[in-house]
């Protein structure tokens, strides 16, 4: 289903590699982060091809007061789809809620993340804090939680929290940056980060996911045409890149 919705965590669903448990934890309003994530990942679970998962979405929508979506799906954010998805389903558009709404119009599990850790012993105990929450909770700590939870989410070995931090509405360019230079994230989240097209318009971004050797390759030599010269000529003598990119950068130079 095309709900008309783009973010890291909803195209990771549509791949269809997301697990059977991770699905049926989405399907019943644990994952989403936010309100429009939310309800355009219910919209799509609702045609899952595992029954439970498709019956489970279609009761934790039931859930919602008609009023609540009718409302919601008046805003001008909601794409066209999904609001298409609420009308035939007997949801008609109201006058919309007004005011950000970025919680998930479900949410059984409210948590307080504090302030932002300032002192070492802080930042540790929101390390251990993390490692102690189920897969649902980082991936609303991911959404909600601030700067250094996402420096620590980003690198679990859960893909679903990991592409939850870049769902964050929260995260900077500064912060994309950063990730992108990082050899202890996943291939999904280099990936990720380097399909988003206004997160590459960013020559520091673009710069970073090249010189990455953790970087996918095909996305590498493909970035590799935005580079100046200069920043070509560093890559000829740059051995954490993988061989082919270094020679392709060489070629390059040399034509020019």
């Amino acid at each position: 289903m095309d709900v008309g919705l783009r973010t890291p965590l909803l195209d990771f669903f549509r791949r269809g590699d997301v697990a059977h448990d991770e699905r049926l934890l989405a399907a019943q309003g644990a994952v989403a982060p936010g309100a429009l994530e939310q309800l355009a990942l219910l919209a799509m679970l609702t045609e899952d091809h595992d029954p439970d998962i498709r019956r489970t979405a279609e009761d934790t929508l039931t859930r919602i007061p008609a009023g609540v979506l009718s409302a919601f799906i008046g805003r001008s954010n909601v794409p066209a789809e999904l609001r298409e998805f609420f009308v035939a389903r007997g949801i008609a558009v109201a006058a919309p809620i007004t005011g950000d709404v970025q919680d998930p119009l479900i949410d059984d599990e409210p948590i307080d993340y504090g302030p932002e850790p300032t002192t070492e012993e802080e930042k540790l105990s929101i390390v251990q804090r993390l490692a102690a929450m189920t897969v649902p909770e980082r991936v609303k700590a991911a959404m909600k939680g601030g700067r250094e939870v996402r420096s620590v989410l980003i690198r679990d070995p859960n893909k679903l929290v990991a592409l939850a931090v870049l769902s964050s509405p929260k995260m900077t360019e500064t912060e994309v940056e950063s990730i992108a230079r990082m050899g202890s994230v996943s291939e999904d989240v280099l990936r990720t980060i380097a399909q988003n097209r206004a997160w590459t318009k960013n020559y520091s971004v673009v710069l970073a996911l090249v010189k990455n050797s953790k970087t996918p390759l095909t996305y590498s030599l493909s970035l590799l045409n935005r580079l100046v010269e200069k920043d070509m000529k560093q890559l000829l003598m740059n051995r954490n890149i993988p061989e082919t990119l270094r020679l392709a950068a060489r070629k390059k130079l040399t034509a020019s």
